[in-house]
């Protein structure tokens, strides 16, 4: 695993739009909050451009994210929003560029496609909270503590115990974390870019206003796919409206039987990604430990961020 880029305190942070469009106010909002962090927010007018449901071409989202990569005064980049997109700048992206600059592309949901070709090109990849209703909403809707030692501190970032958390099977193992949005990553098997989870891993799952179902569907297709049999640990996310409507089938009702026959501990309600409360950040491709108990918690054993 080769860490990213370490934040220092007034480092320049690029704003990018990989997928789809934003809302002007959450720009405001968000620059001024990175501001309060303690960094400087930057970005050009390509960030506004617009196509279709987009937020402008391939190209164009690409370049953006070129430049941030090539400029030496850059220190990170963080996505605006998800939605829909980034899996198309994929084959556009220049792996060689992305290594040699070590800068983490911060975000989830849609932006899983880059997290993803961040590992697969030996990167640390950050799970963490977007420019849209996360930071320019302020600490109320994203998690401070865990996003500035993942992203500044000198070593790794320790014992992360949200309240949120419960057990849905008991056990401890250690591997290395990776995941990201359902969804997006069962999208990806089958293409180039599908991400192969290594032998021994942690993996982190979560997803947004799908029915159980559709949940079921992803997971059955992830299981033939051999991921969870690579695995060593599962930790699922809030899973926010993927209740079914009326509450005949919970969601954690679900997950709970599905990895019924897992050799490993699985928790749920990990608060990072799509959340109810404040969005924790995870870095992804480093070691990590899972602990069940009464005390359910991800130990991150290994930095994200160097020098």
């Amino acid at each position: 695993m080769i860490p990213l880029r370490r934040l220092l305190p007034g480092d320049r942070v690029a704003l990018v739009a990989p997928a789809s469009p934003f809302a002007k106010d959450e720009l405001d909002a968000g620059v001024a909050e990175i501001r309060r962090l303690g960094f400087d927010a930057v970005y050009d007018e390509s960030l506004f451009a617009r196509d279709g449901f987009m937020a402008g071409t391939p190209d164009v989202r690409t370049q953006a994210i070129h430049q941030a990569w090539n400029d030496p005064s850059v220190a990170a980049l963080i996505a605006m929003r998800g939605g829909y997109g980034s899996a198309h700048l994929l084959p556009l992206l220049d792996p060689v560029l992305m290594v040699r600059a070590r800068k983490a592309l911060i975000g989830y949901s849609d932006i899983t496609a880059l997290l993803l070709f961040y590992l697969q090109h030996g990167l640390a990849a950050i799970h963490g909270p977007m420019i849209e209703r996360r930071l320019a909403a302020g600490p109320s809707a994203y998690d401070q503590g865990s996003f500035l030692r993942v992203m500044t501190g000198v070593g790794p970032a320790g014992v992360m115990q949200p309240e949120t958390v419960e057990v849905l099977h008991e056990g401890e193992a250690a591997g290395t974390l990776v995941g990201g949005t359902l969804t997006q990553m069962a999208s990806l098997l089958g293409t180039p870019w599908g991400f192969a989870v290594p032998d021994g891993a942690v993996v982190f799952l979560e997803d947004i206003g799908e029915r159980p179902f559709r949940i079921h569907r992803l997971l059955t297709q992830l299981t033939q796919a051999g991921v969870f049999a690579r695995a060593r640990a599962i930790v699922f996310g809030e899973f926010p409206g993927c209740d079914e409507p009326g509450g005949r089938i919970a969601i954690r009702d679900v997950l709970r039987e599905f990895t019924a026959g897992f050799h490993g501990p699985v928790l749920f309600g990990f608060p990072s990604g799509h959340t109810a409360g404040p969005a924790w950040t995870l870095p992804f491709g480093v070691q990590a430990r899972v602990v069940s108990g009464p005390a359910p918690m991800i130990d991150i054993l290994e930095a994200a961020v160097s020098a």
